[in-house]
């Protein structure tokens, strides 16, 4: 626990420096990076920006605006790395991690049938938003639809975010010191998860 406590404080760190240097651009970028498989949760980045809303050096509507563009950028980024690379990978590369073409047809079926609600709630579940873009290239869910949900789902985040770090004022930082804990509470429960479902298909194959 204290590792994880030193990486954050120093990814943090990292995020606020940014943030005083770039401004609303530096918000555009890190929220991108939040969105794709870079590990930089928003808990770090949103409430500090709130904060600066409280000091007056941010306008609250911009940033939100400015924080879910970077979102839906980076959302994008991992669709497109997924639409355009993930047959491949899992046709050369799938047979490691007990995927073949049937899980891709799984996948597409997925997204066409239930993709909105996936993509709006995968915005709330740390760790799984910054995944859930690239399942969805690889199931060619339709981009507009896929766009609307992560825009939707990922502003209400960032606006929950923004007015806690808003809210706390000084105290901006007592979100990242309960939300790590929540988030190593999800990421333990979705290794528990993929565990059963790579012992699953496994003992499917096996049949």
């Amino acid at each position: 626990m204290a590792l994880i406590h030193q990486i954050l404080a120093t990814v943090g760190g990292w995020a606020v420096g940014l943030t005083l240097a770039l401004g609303y651009p530096g918000l555009v970028f890190l929220m991108a990076l939040e969105s794709m498989v870079v590990p930089l949760p928003s808990e770090l980045v949103l409430p500090f920006a709130g904060y600066l809303v409280a000091t007056g050096q941010f306008n609250f509507w911009l940033a939100i605006l400015t924080a879910t563009l970077g979102s839906l950028l980076g959302s994008l980024i991992s669709y497109v790395m997924g639409y355009y690379g993930g047959d491949k990978f899992v046709r050369h590369l799938g047979k490691y991690l007990f995927l073949d073409e049937t899980d891709l047809t799984k996948t597409e079926h997925w997204f066409n049938s239930r993709g909105e609600a996936t993509i709006f709630f995968a915005r709330f579940v740390p760790v799984v938003r910054h995944l859930i873009s690239i399942p969805a290239g690889i199931g060619k869910m339709n981009l507009k639809k896929f766009s609307f949900y992560t825009a939707i789902g990922a502003g209400l985040w960032n606006t929950f975010l923004l007015w806690l770090g808003f809210w706390l004022g000084e105290n901006w930082q007592e979100v990242r010191q309960y939300s790590q804990y929540f988030s190593l509470g999800i990421t333990l429960l979705l290794s528990l998860v993929i565990i059963i479902l790579i012992a699953r298909h496994f003992h499917l194959r096996k049949k």
